[in-house]
């Protein structure tokens, strides 16, 4: 999709390196969140014959469980600003004939979505990036049913999260990281604050918000070598090495080896991580 619009650098990011970066290490993506994904969509009680919006819903992974969940009676539209990881959501549910699922490349802040279509509103880690909050939550409850109920997980703030914390901390020692973004700046951690997250829904229109703490581990490789080889590529400092002189990623991709291979169990290598569970239900 075109990258313009208030989200345009966030869409411009998600098509030309975030989207083809997860298209290519889907699997592992896939495993790593998926436990967190599913507890979302318990606490949502989402049931056989009702109508889901996944947003965020990148290649398609809940997409398909929604489907499932909801069976053929049901129906569930994913939505997205990655062009790739649509591509691919796309080609999943032909493999998996499921017909009661479909996608558009679309910004959820801004897309005409129809009116009062679904039962609830879901999301694993695809709302924390728009730049206008309140806005894109009102478009999203505009979507629902009166009554109807929205379910997402994401990240609580980074300290938090010791699978993003440690490997910053270790190669910070090495290399001057960037001044992290604001607080409330688009991104990762945008919902990280519980009470900025609940002003949020509350002002877009939804009543009885809860945000549920749930605690639990990002395996990340089954080795020392598989770990340090995903935090570098693909984790939360990743940029920051791609950015970075030779010399200089030489001497984090060694810190990072150092650090996971400290955390070496018999089953692999884990880091700790906490997400909030947030609900809420449309006025």
């Amino acid at each position: 999709m075109e990258a313009s619009g208030p989200n345009a650098e966030q869409i411009e990011y998600w098509n030309k390196q975030g989207g083809p970066q997860w298209v290519a290490q889907v699997a592992r993506m896939d495993s790593l969140i998926e436990p967190l994904g599913r507890a979302a969509q318990d606490r949502a009680s989402i049931r056989t014959g009702q109508h889901v919006l996944d947003v965020g819903c990148g290649t398609g992974q809940t997409s398909l469980q929604l489907a499932q969940r909801v069976g053929p009676s049901g129906s569930v539209l994913g939505v997205d600003i990655s062009t790739p990881m649509l591509d691919l959501a796309r080609e999943r549910a032909r493999v998996e004939k499921l017909t009661n699922v479909r996608f558009e490349n679309a910004d959820a802040q801004t897309h005409a979505l129809p009116a009062s279509q679904f039962d609830v509103c879901y999301s694993r880690f695809g709302v924390m990036f728009f730049i206008d909050p309140v806005a894109a939550f009102a478009n999203l409850a505009r979507s629902l049913r009166p009554g109807g109920r929205v379910a997402f997980v994401c990240w609580q703030p980074v300290p938090k999260n010791p699978w993003v914390l440690e490997p910053m901390q270790a190669v910070a020692k090495v290399l001057t990281l960037p001044a992290p973004p604001p607080a409330d700046a688009p991104g990762p951690f945008a919902f990280g604050d519980a009470a900025r997250t609940r002003g949020i829904l509350e002002r877009a229109g939804f009543s009885d918000v809860a945000l549920d703490a749930l605690e639990s581990e990002m395996w990340l490789g089954a080795t020392a070598a598989d770990a340090a080889r995903f935090v570098i590529e693909i984790g939360p400092v990743s940029r920051a090495l791609r950015e970075a002189p030779e010399s200089a990623r030489q001497a984090a991709s060694a810190a990072i080896a150092e650090l996971v291979a400290s955390r070496l169990t018999p089953k692999g290598i884990s880091l700790g991580c906490s997400v909030w569970i947030a609900t809420g239900t449309r006025r």
